[in-house]
């Protein structure tokens, strides 16, 4: 097979045949779904950890003018709908981006789409199913601690061990005892480090592995995959009951909170300007994951063609609004600065004193999580169901329950995909993961969208994204931008540039410390009268961090090595990696505009989405790489020649 075979295509016209004639040998999918189910569908996939946990962090760095960056990530979400909307009225099968990318690119680019959705929803379900472990948990802690106060039980609550992933326990011990070890009493640590340090010196053990495990996560993955598997009318009617619920208690907590809005708190209004309302963008953009999931029910729609575009649009608009308003009740209840907390929504109103609400809050979570996790599990086993049918995967993952009408074997193996590393891994690793698989899909569409848009030879379906000609709008927003860069932004430019060295944080500084080296420093700063009063390194460090001036003489004048006060070098650069990555393709994108003529729209859609992957560390690059890689070996040594184009050339 030639290096031409990497690229073959599957056309439109033969992909909807052999959907309609069952060339691949199972049953069909049963068509349930309308628009109001696809739209329900995408806000219980949005509305979850993205506004009941994330919008506190992205509110904490940027001030209510978070609100600019959930406008900016609905508007790029927007931008790839359109895109995914067009290529789901072309081509209405469950395949999502893999199917369109198999249309618009060719074999090995829709197997690394494929396997890129397999990190996005296979990563997410993990994330969700943690960050539901970490609601549940609470609630129960909550009332078991209410019904010990008020009638005197003496019941006991979950250990720490078995609610919280190993990852999350090894490092939180390292850190807790390295800011310890700084002169931090364990009271004075986040509550977050104090539970990770108990969690592993409280495990068993066999001999020095720790036994740490997220049981509740597992007890969630194995319900609600029973739940899919049990059919698509059944997931369907679970999850607009979980959407109305989760909707009723967002209304209730505007319409409660509105009351309590102190307009002073949203002065300022972006209180670390541009760069810490983007510091938010990663989370920000996990919060709109999920509208894509909708296109993997293609085939489970009365009217695909009619109603897919019209259930992303909306399920977008309904929950831009709501993330909105919810982020400028949040600020005006209380001041942007405390808001850096894992349940904002409980937290403020617990700080207001409206304990009924902290409480109405937390059981209106734990059921958002789940109708995300519900929508989540939906989507991997028609991704895996549609690359079986290609050959791509082996044929029983193709396979569908005769009397559920489900892909049975595929929703299986998703349950056991997510369900064990669930029990381990870290929600922050696991989610910008999600994110960077997520993200690298969307671009891929609207690349697909562009390549696409002048062939005669592909029949379009009764959506089709708005046409604007970028051949001159590209080329000249890139000048501009170069213009603004190098003249009102010209001191942050060229320090990126020269790759300026970067001071590091006090509880970096701190935590890269040995026991002599912390010693050492706490001396010096004796010795200057600058440890007065207290003996925590990471608290006297960060009184001086809002002057900056002060902050650097300070770190200057300790007695540890620059590696230490300081990221320089190619340690710094290595994260400015794939931020280099997206200007020198920003510069391609707009020689191709320029000669293509290319459509504004999706251009703008896939600019956006690599620009929040290019805001991405570079070791999630790097894990995504490795990924990439391990999908390709697979691809050559499975999938390449067991492919049905491979078998019809053969022929």
């Amino acid at each position: 097979m030639g290096l031409n075979s990497l690229f073959r295509k599957k056309n439109v016209q033969d992909i909807l045949r052999q959907v309609e004639s069952n060339e691949h040998g199972h049953d069909s999918l049963g068509r349930h779904l309308t628009v109001k189910d696809l739209a329900a569908f995408g806000i219980a996939a949005i509305i979850g950890a993205g506004i009941f946990s994330t919008i506190g962090k992205a509110s904490a760095d940027g001030g209510p003018a978070v609100i600019f960056l959930f406008l900016f990530t609905a508007v790029a979400c927007g931008f790839a709908a359109f895109a995914y909307a067009e290529f789901a009225s072309m081509v209405p099968v469950s395949g999502s981006a893999y199917t369109y990318s198999y249309v618009a690119f060719g074999e090995i680019v829709a197997w690394i789409i494929g396997w890129a959705l397999i990190m996005e929803y296979a990563i997410g379900n993990i994330t969700v199913a943690i960050s539901w472990s970490d609601y549940f948990t609470g609630l129960l802690d909550g009332i078991v601690t209410t019904l010990n106060t008020r009638y005197d039980w003496h019941l006991g609550t979950l250990a720490d061990w078995v609610q919280m992933d190993y990852l999350t326990a090894s490092n939180g011990f390292d850190n807790a005892t390295a800011l310890m070890q700084g002169g931090k009493s364990f009271a004075n640590l986040d509550a977050g480090l104090q539970q990770a340090y108990n969690a592993w010196t409280t495990a068993p053990t066999i001999g020095s592995f720790h036994f740490v495990a997220d049981l509740p996560a597992l007890f969630i993955i194995i319900i609600i995959t029973a739940l899919v598997y049990r059919g698509m009318k059944e997931s369907r009617n679970a999850s607009n009951l979980m959407v109305v619920i989760k909707l009723c208690i967002i209304l209730l907590v505007i319409a409660v909170g509105v009351f309590y809005v102190d307009t002073a708190n949203w002065d300022p209004f972006a209180p670390n300007g541009a760069a810490g309302v983007l510091k938010g963008v990663s989370a920000v953009f996990f919060a709109y994951i999920g509208f894509d999931a909708i296109s993997t029910t293609a085939e489970e729609c009365k009217n695909p063609q009619r109603d897919l575009p019209k259930g992303m649009m909306w399920a977008i608009v309904i929950c831009t609004i709501l993330y909105v308003i919810i982020a400028l009740v949040l600020t005006g209840m209380v001041r942007y600065n405390e808001l850096n907390v894992g349940d904002p929504l409980a937290f403020v109103f617990q700080k207001l004193d409206l304990k009924w609400m902290s409480g109405i809050i937390a059981v209106s979570a734990v059921v958002a999580m789940a109708s995300v996790l519900l929508v989540f599990q939906m989507g991997q086993p028609r991704i895996w169901m549609s690359m079986s049918r290609d050959g791509l995967l082996p044929k029983r993952y193709s396979r569908v329950h005769p009397k559920f009408k489900t892909p049975s074997y595929a929703t299986i193996v998703t349950g056991f995909v997510v369900a064990v590393p669930a029990l381990f891994l870290n929600l922050t690793m696991v989610t910008d993961l999600c994110s960077i698989g997520t993200l690298f899909a969307f671009v891929l569409v609207c690349a697909g969208v562009l390549v696409l848009q002048n062939r005669p030879d592909v029949p379009r379906g009764k959506f089709k994204t708005p046409y604007v000609n970028a051949k001159f709008i590209m080329p000249v927003a890139l000048i501009a931008g170069v213009i603004f860069s190098f003249t009102y932004n010209k001191e942050t430019t060229m320090a990126f540039l020269n790759n300026e060295k970067e001071i590091n944080t006090p509880a970096t500084i701190v935590t890269s410390l040995s026991k002599e080296q912390t010693t050492e420093v706490y001396n010096s700063l004796l010795a200057r009268d600058v440890a007065t009063g207290s003996q925590d390194l990471e608290q006297i460090l960060g009184t001086y961090e809002k002057d900056e001036a002060a902050y650097k003489k300070l770190v200057d004048e300790l007695p540890i090595a620059e590696e230490l006060k300081y990221e320089s070098g190619f340690d710094l650069f290595k994260h400015k990696i794939p931020m280099y990555i997206f200007l020198i393709t920003l510069v391609l994108l707009a020689i191709w505009a320029f000669r293509k003529n290319l459509s504004l729209i999706p251009l703008l859609g896939l600019i956006c989405c690599l620009y929040m992957m290019a805001q991405l560390s570079v070791w999630n690059w790097i894990y995504f790489t490795a990924w990439l890689l391990i999908g390709l070996s697979i691809y050559f040594g499975f999938s390449r020649k067991n492919s049905k184009l491979n078998q019809v050339k053969v022929i």
